[in-house]
């Protein structure tokens, strides 16, 4: 059953929070059921990149800012290997990537805050390997760096993806915002043509 404890905000809320979930509380996290309106959402379907967080924390990482542990299973059926590439099956690295932002993302909701998540960046990506149907197990490890609690909340993260315990994607500077509304980080029509 999906913890529907009342938003709190600050570090108040991290310690009063679960410090794992499971795939059907991710469910309820992208239904917008598990932290409740207006709070950050993992995406549903298959682009949701998490199958389970096994560990977060306000506090730890590589940073002592917090850390989001979480997992991912993987087998042959999974909709990406049958069309990237026929023939010779992996997973798109950018599905890892994204899967560093909803964590980030998540991290915030659980932290309490408010608004629509998305993803406002990456300083660097390293792949030093791949995902293939035969792996069974991708881990991930989001270390928070800051979070910033102005006009504009955002959290900046280092990240890493590991395939069956090796090491494979490493993300720094990840960057992931909050905002009011859907349309906040649409281009101005100023000075559109007609």
């Amino acid at each position: 059953m999906p913890n529907t404890t009342a938003i709190l905000n600050g570090p108040a809320a991290a310690a009063a929070r679960q410090s794992s979930y499971s795939v059907e509380e991710l469910i309820a996290c992208g239904e917008g059921k598990l932290f409740g309106p207006n709070t950050p959402k993992l995406p549903s379907g298959p682009m949701r990149m998490v199958d389970r967080i096994t560990l977060i924390s306000a506090t730890g990482g590589a940073h002592d800012h917090g850390e989001v542990r979480a997992e991912m299973d993987i087998n042959p059926s999974l909709w990406f290997f049958a069309c990237h590439f026929p023939g010779d099956p992996v997973m798109p690295g950018c599905l890892g990537l994204d899967a560093m932002w909803q964590l980030i993302g998540f991290f915030l909701a659980w932290s309490g805050h408010r608004g629509l998540g998305r993803a406002l960046g990456v300083e660097e990506v390293r792949f030093f390997g791949q995902v293939q149907p035969h792996v069974k197990l991708v881990s991930y490890q989001i270390d928070i760096k800051r979070v910033i609690t102005r006009r504009l909340i955002m959290a900046t993260a280092d990240a890493s993806l590991c395939a069956d315990g090796h090491k494979i994607y490493s993300a720094s500077g990840l960057r992931v915002g909050l905002f009011e509304a859907a349309n906040a980080m649409q281009p101005s029509s100023a000075g559109a043509g007609t």
